[in-house]
């Protein structure tokens, strides 16, 4: 897509998929049965020659990092290999928030650009087409939209504008197993052809972190949040005590800070971190008692807690990945999560 580049007496050349980069480490070595499925993953760079009309913010760029993943698998194992994959990107979704707006079965059209066997696709396009039947989930077909080596399974988020993008693929592809000559021995001792099962769960970082700041407003989920729980002191007084909340939810794996009175008034400090999900305001009789008063993001206020009582009950919240926020009232005891 992109000219080869002379650097340093080398000729180098602009990555435009991850594809060719994985197939060629899987046909290193010799490769038996027992190792499928082999499952190579990466977030890597690479590069798109589009033209300028086209790009847009976030959502379309000319380099981006992918997160992507080629399953090298015996075809008897590719229809499960592929129904992880859309059962894995169910999960991410739910973690981060993140709403479908229809499941799209891409298939070949009209053209040229089009690659292999006819048949093969349409052994790719009824492997897939059952997948999406079997997971229950409606799905539409689009014809023209599939890649030039296959058919795929391509989940649709949408913007505030209602404009449609892909987040995430899941493809069978049994065309570039053939291309880049890639074998398996199997148990009969024959060398056999595997089948390559392309996941994409949440696309490229860029286009992802552009859905969910719209689809957030900047109010991640905890687990997400750049920053998850701030201490304010309410005077001087308790900056000690502070500190010490603050170290004790980092050791926690919390990504924490104190906001003390030389940021600003009371007020403005918890003005400044509204989008935080967590804020422990720790006055004079909190810290006497050992303990914080939580705000919530959502402008909710809990009782004084235990301060390791109320970190306790964050940490877990947060380590189980959930889009709602912690609140000591509805996990049954202070330190259990929502």
């Amino acid at each position: 897509m992109y000219p080869p580049m002379e650097v340093g007496g080398e000729e180098v050349v602009l990555r435009p998929s991850l594809c060719p980069h994985h197939a060629l480490l899987y046909r290193s070595r010799g490769r038996s049965y027992r190792e499928l499925p082999l499952r190579l993953a990466e977030l890597g760079g690479q590069y798109r020659s589009e033209l300028s009309g086209v790009l847009g913010g976030l959502t379309r760029v000319r380099a981006m990092q992918l997160n992507d993943a080629h399953i090298f698998c015996t075809p008897d194992q590719a229809a499960a290999e592929a129904r992880a994959a859309l059962e894995m990107i169910r999960q991410a979704y739910a973690a981060l928030g993140i709403e479908s707006a229809r499941y799209r079965l891409s298939l070949r059209g009209r053209g040229s650009k089009y690659v292999g066997d006819p048949r093969i696709w349409d052994q790719a396009a009824a492997m897939l087409a059952g997948i999406l039947d079997d997971s229950g989930l409606a799905w539409e077909a689009g014809e023209g939209e599939a890649a030039f080596y296959g058919p795929k399974i391509d989940v649709q988020v949408a913007d505030a504008a209602e404009r449609e993008a892909t987040l995430s693929t899941v493809q069978v592809d049994f065309y570039q197993p053939a291309q880049f000559d890639l074998h398996y021995t199997g148990a009969d001792g024959s060398r056999h052809r595997p089948v390559m099962v392309h996941r994409s769960i949440v696309g490229s970082m860029e286009r992802a972190v552009a859905h969910l700041i719209e689809r957030h407003g900047g109010a991640f989920p905890d687990w997400l949040a750049p920053e998850q729980l701030v201490v304010v002191p309410v005077s001087d007084a308790q900056d000690q005590a502070a500190t010490e909340v603050a170290r004790q939810a980092t050791g926690l794996g919390l990504r924490a800070r104190v906001a003390g009175p030389d940021s600003g008034t009371l007020n403005r400090r918890i003005r400044s971190s509204r989008l935080v999900p967590y804020q422990a305001v720790i006055g004079e009789r909190e810290a006497t008692a050992g303990q914080v008063a939580v705000r919530l993001r959502d402008g909710r206020r809990l009782p004084p807690l235990a301060a390791d009582a109320a970190l306790g009950g964050i940490a877990a919240h947060v380590a189980a990945h959930r889009t709602g926020l912690w609140d000591a009232a509805t996990s049954g005891r202070p330190g259990r999560p929502a």
